[in-house]
């Protein structure tokens, strides 16, 4: 199975640069996979596809400020992207993309802070090292770390934009794009439709916005990001599939966590039997790479962003809404002047 065989042109001009004015004002294209039928909507208007039991499932993580810039010893200015948070990471430690030359056991300064790269890895990555709580640096001192394909600094609107409503747990260094237009009143729209809106964590990270670099699809090797399950959301998800109701999963965050719990034996999102005490939380690393051939188990409805191309996510989308369909979701979005990318409008996938 060849990437080539499963990517598209993006022209420039379609790249959202910046978030709508009002959030939840963006587009929303609907795309039935069944009989390939595409019509034209608005992000606020995704209640009208909830039926009463459906469950609307959301990603709470919060995205930390993970940008930090630091210079050498001679001054020369360089870039640390801290990577996304993990089960017992050392808040002392913490991998990083970096640009700018460095070196093992070098000190930067961030601000007044001093970090030791402790570590070269492969792949434009490096372990660091401080005596402060990183993430608290990080909170303080860092940056949004908006996508490069936005090619501008982020602002003081990018601090509340590229951020869920609902976002709770910190630890991703790239947004769940698919509900950052998500608002409080869509929310109530879908409750008084009858549906139920239920919520899990993944921090996204290198899993999610590493481009797919083999030519072969199977070839390429999935990074892990931590996710974790209340008990709440698996009984609302058990519910939902005893009573024949849908799960939307609102991104492909959320859709690789659900399918990467429920490929397990004996899933605690699938089976009958109670939960024991110490799955009140169900929690671990997905790694779960998903494309066209998979059969999604709990997911029956996908809203989600207009993916990159060679991306882990178009693959995502394209499994879910066979890749005949997609692509031509793709021709019309262009066509009609859809924004592309994190910023940019949605596809709801029913």
């Amino acid at each position: 199975m060849k990437i080539s065989d499963y990517t598209y042109d993006l022209p420039d001009e379609r790249i959202a640069q910046f978030p709508p004015e009002v959030r939840g004002s963006s587009r929303l294209l609907v795309l039935d996979k069944v009989s390939g039928s595409i019509t034209h909507h608005h992000y606020y208007d995704l209640h009208e596809f909830i039926e009463p039991g459906d469950l609307v499932i959301l990603n709470d993580t919060r995205v930390i400020k993970a940008r930090l810039l630091a210079v050498n010893a001679n001054g020369q200015p360089r870039e640390l992207l801290l990577l996304e948070e993990h089960a017992g990471s050392d808040p002392y430690k913490r991998r990083v993309m970096y640009r700018g030359a460095i070196h093992k056991d070098e000190q930067l300064s961030v601000g007044k802070t001093k970090i030791t790269i402790s570590d070269i890895l492969d792949g434009g990555l490096a372990i660091i090292t401080s005596e402060h709580d990183l993430l608290t640096l990080a909170e303080l001192t860092g940056k949004v770390p908006l996508p490069p394909y936005m090619r501008r600094d982020a602002t003081k609107n990018d601090t509340e934009r590229y951020q869920t409503v609902f976002a709770n747990l910190p630890g991703s260094v790239a947004a769940p794009t698919a509900s950052l237009n998500f608002t409080h009143e869509l929310e109530k729209k879908i409750i008084a439709m009858g549906g139920k809106i239920a919520y899990l964590t993944l921090h996204v990270g290198l899993g999610t916005f590493l481009p797919i670099r083999a030519d072969n699809i199977e070839d390429h090797i999935m990074h892990s990001e931590y996710f974790e399950i209340p008990k709440s959301t698996v009984m609302a998800i058990r519910q939902a599939k005893n009573s024949g109701r849908k799960i939307l999963a609102v991104g492909t965050t959320v859709a690789r966590t659900l399918e990467y719990v429920a490929k397990s034996q004996n899933s605690p999102l699938l089976r009958v039997k109670p939960l024991t005490d110490e799955e009140n939380v169900i929690s671990g690393e997905a790694n779960i790479f998903i494309y066209p051939g998979y059969e999604f188990k709990i997911v029956d409805t996908l809203l989600t962003n207009f993916h990159a191309p060679k991306s882990t996510v178009l693959m995502l989308t394209a499994a879910f809404a066979g890749w005949p369909n997609l692509e031509k979701a793709y021709k019309t979005a262009i066509q009609e002047k859809y924004a592309f990318l994190s910023y940019g409008d949605s596809m709801l996938i029913k």
